[in-house]
């Protein structure tokens, strides 16, 4: 019997040993902040390794298709045998198509993206799922669609967080703060700007600033730039030409930019979701329509290879050439429609880098159009780019100060970066006025999750109803008189009463102390004083959407049905609703403060 106990379970005193040492690290990791520094800064190290790999195989894929120079851009290039884009991007998107169609027919669940993981799962996200996202983006860009790789940068860097942080069984609060680290050393290793990638992760990754996050995070995103730096350099580092002052004057001239950058990146937005729509409504395979979106962008590429990829060699020509008003509009509408038509056929990657070549297009454009004008009214054109690039970003990505430091650590001129902090800041109040989500919250706002960002609200839909109900409520056929009610149940045994039809349904609920008042003045029948027979809970509501209906009924109690069959389940009183809901939201608020 020894000799079984060993060989299944172990060396008893080897197994105690490591039980103890997995014990004391999760104790560390979770009662000293210097130790969950430490991991950050780990996560941070092996998600820049990621971002090189990704990026030099996107690079990889680039030059060995499309014959590339090492040193020359996809969307820089002259030009692209058309006959070689098609059949990339057809190929690619073939491959592509078959994998989502596989995962459909096995029922598999769509890969959960930081964002919906530190809003919805608690920092929750699968390794290997995320790895197949990394390579599906390394793949969709490799093949030429016009999509970033940052998105697969994020999702890889924020799901090694999760990874070590579930391996370490740490706290919720504290898993979400690994995620944002790896997230913010991806972003900030591929951008060379460490303030970028630290408040990408507050504002996108965890939606607030907190300062118990400000160690982890900071540190994950200095580490991941300078491995970046020390491996290959930031792969999207930006280039632009030396700017003049920026003086407060010209100050409404970048808010009426943020105005057009917010209509543009709205009605950009609108568009996905309409696209993703109409393709559902044709019925097309779900394994064809990468390859239909791989021949609509290969077609755009025979005009300019500048929809192609990311857009990162784009950017710098369009920067630094004097091209004419008409050619510029041109780029801009090719871009956004290849970077709808790729996203919405099923091509993975994100829009973060293509929002900054679209918006320095979109100043570009605001510069000569107003120059033509007011020439007066006018500032630096490159201004305009940067504002435009960082106005148009946070309409799409989110994330004003991100963006404001994006501009900062590229150009180092406080001036500028103030006056696109405004700009940006201007863009956001209005993006949220107007629309309310960022491209990646109404992404999945038309999957179906209603979060507007990665601020935790998944203790709302873990406090349903059904948890906290309670269940065999006294009931009683809404057929009965008023005195047989009184006499099966006394005063004292219970408050309320819930009645049924002849079929078991749910018929209303009765006060019992009316009940009582009743019966004293005649014999009638419950049905009678009964009261709210058309409203009702379920148990799937959670305690936001209830809170709602018993402000809207007016009742401190509810009757909870069963959906499909309408059978009485349980009964639930708003006092005790109320009470759960401000503990779960208290303690959501200290998780959020560090508390």
């Amino acid at each position: 019997m020894k000799a079984q106990a060993a060989g299944r379970d172990g060396p008893p005193a080897a197994n105690s040993a490591s039980g103890r040492a997995i014990r004391s690290l999760r104790a560390l990791f979770r009662s000293n902040e210097l130790a969950l520094v430490a991991i950050a800064a780990l996560v941070g190290f092996v998600a820049a390794l990621c971002v090189t790999a990704i990026t030099q195989g996107a690079n990889a894929m680039h030059m060995l298709i499309y014959r590339l120079p090492f040193d020359v851009r996809l969307s820089a290039s002259d030009r692209v045998s058309p006959w070689v884009a098609l059949a990339a991007l057809s190929l690619g998107g073939l491959g592509l198509g078959l994998m989502e169609n596989w995962r459909l027919k096995r029922k598999l669940p769509a890969p959960v993206d930081p964002i919906e993981a530190n809003a919805l799962r608690g920092g929750r996200m699968s390794l290997r799922d995320s790895f197949i996202v990394g390579l599906q983006t390394t793949v969709s860009n490799g093949c030429g669609a016009s999509v970033g790789l940052e998105a697969g940068y994020a999702q890889v860097g924020a799901s090694l967080g999760s990874f070590l942080g579930q391996q370490l069984r740490l706290r919720r609060s504290d898993l979400r703060l690994l995620v944002g680290a790896g997230a913010a050393a991806a972003i900030g290793g591929s951008f060379g700007a460490p303030l970028t990638g630290a408040f990408y992760a507050f504002e996108i990754i965890l939606g607030a600033y907190t300062i118990a996050g400000a160690g982890p995070i900071f540190t994950a995103s200095i580490v991941g730039v300078l491995t970046t730096h020390v491996l290959n350099g930031a792969p999207y580092q930006i280039t632009t030409p030396p700017v003049a002052l920026l003086v407060p004057a010209f100050y409404p001239v970048l808010f009426g930019l943020a105005a057009l950058s917010t209509a543009f990146g709205v009605a950009a937005m609108r568009a996905a979701g309409l696209s993703e729509r109409a393709l559902r409504a044709t019925k097309i395979p779900v394994w064809a329509q990468p390859v239909i979106g791989g021949v609509f962008v290969a077609a755009l590429a025979s005009i300019t290879p500048q929809v192609m990829g990311a857009g990162h060699g784009a950017l710098a020509l369009d920067i630094a050439t004097a091209f004419p008003l008409s050619a510029l509009i041109a780029f801009l509408a090719l871009k956004v429609t290849a970077c709808m038509v790729s996203l919405a056929t099923g091509f993975r990657g994100g829009l973060f880098f293509g929002s900054l070549m679209m918006g320095a297009l979109l100043g570009k454009i605001y510069a000569i159009a107003l120059g033509a004008f007011a020439p007066a009214l006018v500032p630096d054109p490159t201004i305009l780019i940067l504002a435009g690039m960082a106005t148009l970003g946070v309409v799409i990505v989110g994330g004003p100060l991100t963006m404001s430091f994006l501009v900062l650590e590229n150009t180092s001129d406080f001036s500028v970066a103030a006056g696109v902090l405004a700009a940006s800041i201007a863009s956001s109040l209005m993006a949220r006025a107007s629309f309310g989500y960022s491209f990646s919250t109404w992404r999945l706002h038309l999957r179906g999750e209603n979060i507007r960002s990665a601020n935790d609200i998944s203790w709302i839909a873990d406090l349903t109803v059904g948890r906290l109900m309670r269940t065999n409520p006294p009931t009683a056929s809404a057929d009965v008189s008023l005195i047989e009610l009184c006499a099966q149940y006394p005063i004292g045994a219970t408050k309320f009463v819930v009645l049924t039809d002849e079929k078991g349904r749910y018929a209303g609920l009765i006060n019992l102390a009316e009940a009582y008042i009743h019966a004293q003045s005649g014999d009638g029948k419950a049905a009678e004083v009964a009261r709210f027979s058309d409203v009702a809970l379920t148990a799937e509501m959670n305690a936001k959407t209830a809170m709602a209906i018993f402000d809207k009924s007016q009742s401190d109690h509810l009757a909870v049905i069963d959906s499909a069959s309408t059978f009485p389940i349980g009964l639930l009183s708003e006092p005790y609703l109320a009470r759960r809901y401000a503990e779960k939201a208290d303690a959501a608020a200290r998780n959020a403060l560090g508390m």
